[in-house]
This record gives structure tokens, sequence and C-alpha cells, in this order.
């Protein structure tokens, strides 16, 4: 395994001052600008101080592909591999804490090593030098782009434990850019070379299933300008300048709770996190999986049209940020039993609690989005990017609410996108009779293709049977149901997904369960997966982990694009509550080789 790169020392600067003005921290050019996201990444534009938007490293998009719904068309060229190489993965280097105390820094660390796991098929020797590539992709899941000052917002919810509220969520723009800055610097698969055909999204795409956050998502990875700002476009109106204690507050020179772990005070963060951008977009296709966070608000409560209760808060003047502890705990209870599908007590809390709440400026892009506004974006030419057209969503599929599709992977291998997510309300998951029998219908029709699901909720977390409100008569089934399903058809390879926020691999008898950690909480990862035939009877499916092209040091005085970037890795890692060691997963559970019998 290489050894991981030395630390870099950044070009000096003029601190503070000088990086809040340019956007960037860099000179303009050169080899200092390779610095600004970190070994491996492709150069990243900086601008010039004067210039209203940060920009970071600009691409052209390839010709879209034409997305039908069913079946999308396959690329026509076969593409040509590059030379094979571990930098810009976890197996060259890891972002690692040092030094002792509360809050730690963090800075270039060695790599993780990859596992072989022969769980389901035997490692025959000599397999590495037979071996033949099929495919390659990369696998995003749980970006949660977040508006942080939307009324909608339960930030109150840090009463009942820190972990109910994240320090760096102001960031999250910033941080998505960073990791497609990672995704477009690969050369290819590190252990075959193998060109990345596209990148797939397993949901949790946005936070709040707010069509502003939506269309920052959209620009993020098909290209395109990004005002993380919303409400008063002079002034920051959330809770990170409320003067609460209960919250990190990085402008105020105050204590709060955070500051007395070590959280930094930082005069112009919430400034430059909201900054406006130019986001390049992704390089090579893509494709969208919906979450529980895209179809309902806080991914647990019904949303319901716009003249709902949730679409009244959200569109308004009004913005909650603390509630007694009492009715705060019963709001807590009430949804993690999954008793108040409808968010009626959270209805009852924000109207009661109306007069204490603070005033804030209406913005009617945070106005909760449908299905089939969901759908309608995606299929947006102007959200195009690399392609295909709605990133695998059809036109005929909006006015069915229809988010499930195929789309072909490589000569020979099928994907599979599903909607696991349960309308009826509950951040747990569920598939219904429909969709069911349409995957029992898919694989059958395919069984001389290979086969790759993918959804956002896991098997485990797939237990909500609850009736989706759009579908009262159809029949919701479960991870263990799903599961089932998929063991008759020998020819599914892998089963991928999110939700958990942690790194986890399992066998499930005739395919592997491969469940990868969020972008929001640490350790923050994608997931490159390469398909490989071993021709000794078997197949490999080869997983690396990547982190953003942030650089792993941070420098408190760096508010430039990249240096906020960074701080959001180091501010998750020491998010309060937050548990790193889960999170992150075995070494089984992160760079692995997973061994199948070919059939």
């Amino acid at each position: 395994m290489p050894a991981p790169e030395p630390a870099r020392t950044p070009p000096h600067v003029d601190r503070r001052t000088l990086l809040i003005a340019s956007g960037t921290g860099l000179a303009a050019a050169g080899g200092a600008a390779a610095w600004l996201f970190g070994p491996g990444s492709d150069r990243a534009s900086a601008r010039a101080a004067t210039a209203p938007t940060a920009s970071v490293s600009v691409s052209t998009p390839s010709t879209p592909s034409t997305a039908t719904g069913a079946t999308t068309a396959a690329p026509t060229a076969p593409p040509v591999p590059s030379v094979p190489t571990t930098v810009g993965t976890t197996l060259h280097s890891v972002a690692t804490p040092t030094g002792k105390g509360a809050y730690r820094r963090l800075a270039d660390g060695p790599g993780w090593k990859r596992v072989v796991r022969a769980d389901l098929a035997p490692a025959h020797p000599g397999r590495a030098d037979r071996r033949t590539a099929i495919a390659a992709f990369v696998q995003l899941t749980d970006l949660h782009v977040m508006d942080v000052q939307s009324p909608l917002r339960m930030e109150w919810m840090r009463e009942h434990g820190p972990h109910d509220w994240r320090p760096h969520e102001a960031l999250s723009v910033l941080s998505t850019l960073s990791l497609i800055d990672r995704v477009n610097s690969l050369r290819g698969g590190p252990v075959t070379g193998h060109p990345l055909s596209f990148a797939i999204t397993t949901g949790d795409n946005t936070d709040n299933n707010s069509t502003i956050e939506l269309d920052w998502f959209l620009s993020a990875m098909s290209g395109g300008r990004i005002d993380p700002n919303t409400g008063d476009p002079q002034a920051f109106e959330g809770i990170q300048n409320s003067g609460l204690p209960l919250f990190w507050q990085p402008e105020s020179a105050r204590t709060d709770a955070d500051k007395k772990l070590g959280f930094p005070h930082l005069p112009g963060y919430l400034s430059a996190a909201m900054r406006p951008l130019t986001a390049p977009g992704l390089k090579i296709p893509w494709y969208s999986t919906v979450g529980n966070h895209d179809a309902l608000f806080s991914g647990a409560y019904r949303s319901g049209p716009h003249g709902s209760f949730a679409g009244q808060i959200a569109v308004g003047d009004r913005k909650l940020e603390q509630v007694p502890h009492a009715d705060m705990l019963r709001v807590y209870k009430a949804v993690n039993a999954q008793q108040d599908p409808d968010g009626t007590l959270v209805r009852e809390v924000l109207q009661h609690y109306a007069r204490t709440a603070r005033t804030v400026t209406p913005d009617v892009r945070r106005a909760p989005f449908t299905p089939q506004e969901y759908l309608a974006a995606h299929l947006d030419p102007r959200r195009t990017g690399a392609g295909p057209v709605g990133h695998g969503y059809a036109a005929e599929g909006v006015d069915a609410d229809h988010m499930y599709y195929s789309f072909p992977v490589a000569d020979g291998v099928l994907g599979i996108s599903l909607d696991t997510t349960d309308r009826g309300g509950s951040f747990l998951g569920s598939i219904g009779s429909e969709q069911l029998a349409w995957l029992g219908r898919t694989l059958a029709a395919h069984e001389d293709q290979h086969i790759l699901v993918f959804s956002h909720h896991a098997a485990h977390s797939m237990t909500n049977l609850r009736t989706d409100p759009a579908r009262p008569r159809e029949k919701r089934h479960s991870g263990a149901e799903l599961t089932a399903l998929l063991k008759k058809h020998p020819n599914v390879l892998a089963w991928i997904n999110g939700h958990s926020h942690h790194n986890r691999i399992d066998p499930r008898g005739t395919f592997w369960e491969v469940n990868t950690a969020s972008h929001v909480d640490y350790p923050q990862l994608g997931r490159v997966i390469e398909i490989v035939d071993n021709h000794d009877g078997t197949l490999s499916l080869i997983t690396t982990l990547i982190e953003s092209a942030a650089p792993h040091r941070t420098d408190f005085h760096d508010l430039s694009t990249a240096g906020l970037a960074s701080l959001y890795r180091e501010l998750a890692f020491n998010a309060p509550g937050a548990d790193i060691s889960s999170a992150s997963g075995a070494a089984h559970d992160r760079n692995a080789e997973l061994l199948l019998g070919k059939r």
C-alpha cells in the first residue's frame, strides 16, 4: 500500500481579511491551485478578489444520454482504462485526529487497507493477474443539502441531545461541491483503472423536502450557480446567530455549549458560508434515488400540499428556535416511536409558541416539494448536465409518481433504483406491492444479466408498513420481504444503499448488501465500486471509500471555499454526540473485495 503523502503547506496569505474577500485564499494559477482540494484532485480554479462568486473547477458536460424510465440507452463507445492509482481514495490517506482534548484537529493519516471477504465464494490465488474489469461507478449518499435558515427546521430538538443538531450544517453545499470535485478528479477505479461510468445518489439528497434545497442539489450535481442563502439576502437569520448558548455561535465571542468543548470563534464565518458559488457539476452521468428526507419534512412527517401547515410554516416569517424541555420530549418520543406521522405534535408546538418565535424574512422558495415536482425538477433540461435526461426518471412517471426505474450499468449489467420511502410518515422505509411486482418482473426479464439494486433504506431499516395516503389500498412490504425476493434471483450481485449513516457490508446468502456512510455525518464518504471477472468461476465487487477533495488539515483563519470544506469535515468529527466508531464501521465494512460465485 502506498505511503500517505506528506502534509502540504498552503501558500502564505494575509489571513482572514484576504481569505474572506477572495473566497479562495490561493494564488490564481499554477501548482498552488492544485492544493485547493488536496492530493489527487483536478485543479480547482481560484476566482479574482473582485469577482462576486466563488467558483470551483469547471468541466464541460458530455452529450446527455436519453432516459426512458425503464432502461436507458447504454454508451456506444467502450471506455478506455487508465493506469490504476489509489491517490484520492482512502487506500492512500484518511483524515486522522491529532492531539488530545475535547476538540481535536485533523491531519493526513495512513490509508485503510483492503479486506478480502470470501463469505459467499472462495478467494482463488492468482485472480488479480487474471481478472478483467466489467464496470466501475461511484455511490454518493445522504448528502443532506440543507437550508439552515428555514422556519421548518427543528433545531430545538437539540434540547434532547447534542447530536440532534450539527454544528457544521451551514456548510452542506460547500461540502457537496468538494465531494463532487473529488469524483471528478479520479482517473478511474483504483484497482482496474476502468473509467467511472456514472455516479448514483442513494437518497436524502435534500434535508427538509425543500424546493430551494432541491435546486441547490441539482445545481451541484449538474452544474450552475448556487446562492446558498434564503430570506434576507443581506443578513443571516438562523440558529447560529440567535445568541442561544445551546448552539455554536461562531461569530460571537461569548461562550456557548460547543465553545466549551473547543469549537472556535470565527468572525465572518456565516457570511462566508452563504457566499454564492458556481458548481461545475459531475463530469460523468449520474442517477438519482429518493430518500425519506426528500419525501417527508424532517425526514419523518407527511409534507402534504403547499397549503398544509408544513408549507405555511416553511414560507412564513416565524422561526421557532427553543422549546420547553417537556414539549420537546413529547415530540421526540412520538417520532422515535413512529406515533406522529402527520406531525400533529409538531404543529401544536409551533402554533403554541409562535409568539415567542424569531421573526425572519419569508421566502417562497422554502416550500416543500411534491413527488411530482421532485420528478419534474430532475427532468428539467437545465439539470441534464452530463446526463442522462431525468437522471433515471422518466416523463411518464411524473403523473403516476413512479420514482423507480432500471438503467444499463455496462454490457451484461443492469442497475435498478427503488423508492423505499413511505409517504405515510416515518423515517423508516418499506416498498409497495406495485413496485415489488415490477421489481419481480424486471428481475425475471433480465436473468441473463448481472443485477445491481440501489435504494435509500437498508434491509434492517425497512420495517414501517404504514399505508401510503396516495395508495390507501396498497400493501407495504418490509426489507425482509425484499431480501427474500432478491435471493430468488442469483444474478443479483449487490443491494447498495444508505440511510443509516454508517459503513456496513453484509453477505445475504446469494448477494452482498453494501451500506455506505453519509456525507453529512463523519466520516463523510462516498464509495467507488468496481465489478471484475476473476476468470476462475468467481466475480469480485471491489469497494473503495473516498473522502471529499478538501485538505485534511484546517486553518481557522481560512474561510475560503476549500478552507470551509475542510472545516466541514473537522466540525463533523468533533460534533458532540457523534458516534465515529460505529459510523466508520469495521475494516471489512470499508475497503473490501467481495467475492461471488459466477452464475
